[in-house]
């Protein structure tokens, strides 16, 4: 299996180092064999100094807006919501107060050895571990880091086949004006304590240990260990952020009692509890080159099928390292940062990115690393009612386009921030994970909770114009405008096609939720009348999608964001049985995007793979995933965002449209291998999930379903796409299964627990 990212070289800078991480800790390993840089992260050292933001009364410049937008005058519309509810940041010239995720600081270790060889660098993703080992003075030195997902601490292990080594090791952070750092050695531990002028404070500590030699400190912020035969070093970080001291924090994670094996062992189990559930396999595609060759051999047009897989295993890692024990999601760049200042302060953009960090987790069977992400919004509920009723006047929940981990819900960017359909696209998550696990309780507690709040925004928000229609006002597709609007980079408008799609996902969901739970009849009714009175979405001159309510010009037609085609993927609004004019009119809007220059971004080169897988096109999704890599990843396969910032969602899309090629479960519907492409002829997946409480393993040979195995959350009827194909069915204990065939499908009764087989004939 891909399953390892290995170099020959050290890490050139620090987005080209391997991440370890547990969702509450996050390490950058460069690699160095002179001097160790291993750049430390916490999940919740966001600077701080504006964590009680507050959001002020606005909601008197409401009709007006919505007066110049209804009467065709954008530009003043559009001037005039941002300066009502726009906030500062962004265009407006005043420093926006979204908080800057920050790093920890770093630590360092030089061991004392001469020239080396052999130099071997690499992260297997089945262990979660990174290695580097080199042979120096006759000694083959091992150095082994895991961010440990039981111990929740990070561990680096140093260790020399024979004899003994020696070499200082220490703690320190960049230069920061708006940081106090000072730092404390004692009992073979240094501390480095830090706090933000005006923000929160935090501490990093590094516990030293070794197997025979001596410790002593060197200065102020330096141990020394001489004559060693192994060092452990125990790294925690601990924070102010939830109004307890920094050691405090740490002290809950105590140093383990424990040999190296049998801490390895236990990281490892429980990584591939997760980790391991799910496996990719593709035959004769293995490579034993190094993976920055790799890289640069596709990057000349080599073929190399088994990069592809790496890729989409790396995206999976990425997903849990950034997750596992977290109370907060991945943010821009996961949970690894340098910069003090870093690009968009490493925060959450709630109109793509943070959602699409999450949308391998459910069909992935990841499904447990989704809980920060519904923590994230679960701590939004509070200040997103006073928000809502604050800004717009509207019961229910208003959501931030841009944030970081404090909760606050003000929008901090004029130009973007007016646009309230943040809260719908985060609900899709939790409908997601009922309709993948079919958790009845974790509907009724927690995702039906949180519809209904945002279907009592959409209740207050939308207003009735003449036809009888409820239209959204004002409106934006995220980050896009149209010519005629003014100079601000985003435009609004009546009624854009993702607000009117984003409404339509969440009152559907409320109505099945409401009908699944039997409660909320009165209310039901409500939704099903406000679904009807929705504005229909357009078809313009081109046969494309329109984008906006009327056929503007686009100022930018290559633009990075599809918005309109939310329908397509990730929702599922938008298909061939149901909405044929408008899914080929999704097909058009994408060509078009595409050939005036779109998708030049990671993360937009990651949506539209998925794109196309949805719509069954492999060779056009590969060929896009392709890209991704070769344009779009460093030497470490991090994904970039032009020119060279590392942003995490396209790794994390990027493992998202593969299992939407392997894999679809739209409308309670089955679908094996609607988008394979022809570079996996051959191949097996196990443990991907579909929507409605299934399992599936599915193997493949010359580019068909050799046989596929099923298993049910619940007794059901299942439904399976046949692509004109024959199969039968038949149970575990070697029974065959009635089916009923219907076009183009089969249909069984599936029973909870019990493995079904479905085979080509």
């Amino acid at each position: 299996m891909e399953n390892k990212l290995w170099y020959n070289t050290p890490a050139r800078e620090w987005k080209e180092g391997l991440p370890v991480g547990n969702g509450r800790l996050a390490a950058m390993v460069l690699g160095y064999p002179e001097e160790e840089r291993i750049a430390l992260n916490h999940e919740w050292l966001w600077k701080g100094t504006n964590r009680y933001r507050d959001t002020e009364k606005r909601s008197q410049y409401l009709p007006k807006v919505r007066e110049l937008l209804l009467d065709g005058k954008y530009e003043e519309g559009t001037l005039l919501a941002n300066q009502a509810f726009g906030g500062d940041g962004g265009v407006s010239g005043k420093k926006g107060r979204v908080d800057p995720y920050q790093p920890a600081g770093d630590f360092h270790f030089r061991l004392k050895h001469g020239p080396i060889s052999n130099y071997r660098r690499e992260l297997d993703l089945d262990t979660a571990m990174v290695t580097i080992s080199y042979n120096a003075e006759n000694k083959v030195i091992t150095r082994q880091v895991i961010s440990h997902l039981t111990e929740n601490l990070i561990i680096v292990r140093i260790v020399a086949d024979q004899g003994d080594f020696e070499g200082d090791f220490w703690l320190e952070r960049i230069e920061d004006p708006d940081c106090t750092i000072t730092y404390d050695i004692y009992n073979n531990t240094i501390r480095m304590d830090g706090a933000f002028h005006e923000g929160i404070e935090f501490c990093v500590e590094a516990h030293i240990q070794s197997r025979g030699g001596r410790i002593s400190a060197v200065g102020e912020n330096r141990l020394r260990v001489e004559k060693a035969e192994e060092i452990l070093a125990f790294i925690n970080i601990g924070t102010s952020a939830k109004g307890e001291k920094p050691s405090q924090e740490c002290a809950r994670y105590p140093i383990p009692k424990m040999e190296w094996e049998e801490l390895l062992q236990k990281h490892i189990d429980e990584h591939r509890k997760h980790y391991g559930k799910l496996k990719l396999e593709i035959p004769n595609t293995s490579n034993e080159l190094p993976t920055d060759e790799r890289i640069g051999l596709l990057r000349q047009g080599k073929i190399d099928p088994g990069l592809v897989v790496l890729y989409f295993n790396y995206g999976r890692y990425l997903l849990c390292a950034s997750s596992a024990n977290g109370e907060l999601p991945a943010n821009l760049q996961g949970k690894w940062n340098e910069d003090i200042d870093p690009p968009w302060q490493s925060d959450y953009h709630h109109d793509i990115n943070l959602q699409m960090n999450y949308w391998l987790a459910e069909p992935g069977n990841l499904q447990e690393y989704t809980e920060s992400l519904f923590q994230h919004i679960e701590r939004f509920i509070p200040h997103g009612k006073k928000a809502a009723r604050d800004l717009y006047g509207c019961d229910g929940v208003y959501f931030p386009i841009q944030t970081d981990a404090w909760g606050r819900a003000t929008p901090e960017s004029f130009g973007w921030a007016v646009w309230i359909g943040a809260a719908p696209w985060l609900s899709q998550h939790m409908w997601w994970h009922y309709e993948y696990g079919q958790d009845l309780e974790f509907l009724e507690k927690r995702a039906y909770p949180f519809l209904k709040e945002v279907a009592a925004f959409y209740e207050s928000y939308l207003i009735e114009d003449e036809n009888g229609m409820l239209q959204i006002v004002p409106s934006q597709s995220p980050e896009n405008r149209f010519e005629g609007s003014g100079n601000l980079p985003v435009s609004l408008c009546v009624s854009a096609a993702m607000d009117i799609q984003l409404a339509m996902d969440v009152l559907s969901h409320c109505i099945q939720a409401s009908k699944i739970l039997n409660i909320d009849e009165e209310k039901c009714q409500v939704w099903e009348d406000m679904l009807k009175r929705l504005p229909p979405l357009k078809i313009g001159s081109k046969g494309q999608l329109l984008e906006w309510n009327e056929e503007f010009k686009e100022a930018e037609p290559g633009h990075r964001h599809i918005s309109h085609l939310y329908g397509l993927f990730p929702g599922d609004l938008i298909n061939p049985e149901a909405t044929p004019d408008l899914y080929e009119a999704a097909k058009i809007s994408l060509e078009l995007r595409l050939a005036a220059g779109g998708g030049h971004t990671g993360w937009s080169r990651a949506w539209t793979a998925c794109c196309y897988a949805r719509m069954g096109d492999g060779e056009k999704a590969w060929e896009h995933l392709t890209a991704l890599i070769r344009d779009f990843a460093t030497n470490s396969l991090l994904d970039l965002h032009p020119p060279t910032i590392f942003q995490i969602d396209g790794n994390l899309g990027g493992a998202a449209a593969v299992l939407e090629m392997l894999l679809q479960s739209y409308h309670g519907v089955l679908d094996f291998l609607p988008a394979l492409p022809k570079a996996w002829p051959n191949g097996q997946i196990t443990g991907i999930r579909g929507r409605g409480g299934y399992i599936v393993d599915i193997d493949w040979q010359d580019g068909k379903l050799k046989k596929a195995r099923v298993r049910s959350v619940k007794d059901q009827e299942c439904t399976i796409y046949t692509r004109g194909n024959d199969y039968k069915v038949y149970d575990e204990f070697g029974n065959e299964v009635n089916i009923k065939k219907a076009s183009g499908k089969i249909i069984f009764l599936i029973y909870k627990g019990v493995d079904y087989y479905i085979e080509r004939v």
